[in-house]
């Protein structure tokens, strides 16, 4: 019988700064965010550094005090990785990997090397892939110094080309073609889409590792891959779905993340297709996760840079089952009462009111509330479709509640 091997975790430790614009409340919490990522990768954070600074240090994101004392520990507790929370420029790099002599791995490579790991189809890889080699270019000095010398021996003397311009050219190289065989890929789907006929077509969208992909499977009753990781679905995966005898499209997308690198959102435009091109946004959300307004701003913004904000949208509230607030004893007078101290019945009565139906609260894991769910996605579908087709009317009739 084989034995089961363990998963062997590389040790790392996370660095991030705090900013006039970034106090020490909200650096806990993308460091948190960070270290989940992290996991995600197959790391294990051993050690936080935090330090306070007006804007990141030009040369090594953070001070020489702090760089000296960081230097110290990767070396004394033989740490592998060193992870920081902003994007590195090419120089801040180089230096700070001559001085720590470890794998240093900024958020925005940490978010490409799980996309590289999750992607299962040729189409995914293609798009990380991209997003890696966009991402590599500029980096290139930083990463190959030993490569910089002149080539030399017969037929190579005169000005020729260093090694490094030749590796640029073929990166260069390398994203012209990617983004030629993205741009075939991408005619292919849009023929896809275009053949799916007039079926209303729903998007599931929101934060990564909010339950999009357990609601896709409770509704769709499909088998769509769904983990507690982050970005467990790169793919997107589209199902017919008929609630009563409506027939419509559903689609589960790629989560969003705050500070979605930017070659990302490009790379994957296409993916993000199935959102513009959707006639209803179920906005799923965390509702557990003690930062779920944040996420919600994040995923607007991004929904904002592909012009989908003005869409039809339920708000759906998941994981209500995992939803805990905090108490204030009675007795105790110093304490006052924050959002983290609402139930979720006083959360119904705050902005979320104001979204009125269009608000729902359910636990896909669970399947609470699910039937409530399926009645709103069937009037919401009803209402586009017979819009589209009056002389359907007849054909679905509307939810007559009790």
């Amino acid at each position: 019988m084989l034995e089961q091997k363990e998963i062997a975790y590389e040790k790392t430790v996370l660095i991030g700064i705090i900013t006039k614009n970034q106090d020490e409340d909200k650096l806990n919490e993308f460091l948190d965010e960070l270290e989940f990522l992290t996991y995600t990768a197959g790391g294990e954070v051993v050690k936080r550094f935090t330090q306070k600074m007006d804007i990141p240090n030009s040369k090594t994101f953070i001070g020489t005090g702090k760089m000296e004392e960081v230097r110290i520990y990767v070396e004394e507790n033989e740490i592998g990785t060193v992870v920081f929370d902003d994007e590195l420029s090419p120089g801040q790099l180089r230096n700070i990997e001559r001085t720590l002599k470890a794998k240093i791995i900024d958020r925005t490579n940490l978010i490409l090397d799980i996309f590289a790991q999750r992607a299962q189809t040729s189409y995914a890889r293609t798009q990380v892939e991209l997003a890696q080699y966009q991402y590599l270019l500029p980096r290139l000095t930083g990463l190959w110094t030993h490569l910089e010398r002149q080539r030399g021996g017969i037929g190579m003397r005169g000005p020729g080309e260093t090694e490094i311009e030749t590796d640029r050219r073929i990166v260069r190289d390398r994203i012209s073609l990617l983004k030629k065989k993205l741009q075939t890929i991408d005619k292919q789907m849009a023929t896809q889409r275009g053949n799916r006929g007039k079926l209303v077509r729903v998007a599931l969208v929101g934060y990564t590792n909010v339950g999009k992909s357990t609601l896709m499977n409770v509704v769709a009753k499909s088998k769509v891959f769904a983990e507690n990781k982050l970005f467990a679905t790169l793919d997107t995966t589209v199902r017919k779905v008929v609630i009563g005898n409506l027939p419509f499209l559903l689609s589960d997308t790629v989560g969003f993340i705050r500070k979605l690198p930017t070659q990302l959102v490009e790379s994957f435009k296409s993916t993000l297709d199935e959102v513009r091109e959707a006639d209803l946004l179920l906005h799923v959300v965390d509702i557990s996760h003690p930062q779920f307004e944040d996420h919600i701003a994040s995923v607007n913004k991004i929904l904002g840079e592909i012009d989908c904000t003005d869409k039809r949208t339920v708000m759906v509230f998941n994981k209500i089952d995992a939803y805990q607030h905090e108490t204030i004893e009675e007795d105790d007078l110093t304490t006052e009462k924050t959002e983290a101290h609402y139930t979720l019945e006083e959360w119904k009565h705050t902005w979320m009111s104001r979204i009125g139906d269009n608000a729902l609260f359910i636990s896909a894991i669970n399947k609470g509330n699910i039937e409530e769910f399926r009645k709103k996605v069937y009037k919401e579908v009803r209402d586009i479709h017979v819009t589209r087709f009056p002389y359907n009317n007849f054909l679905y009739p509307e939810i007559v509640e009790e």
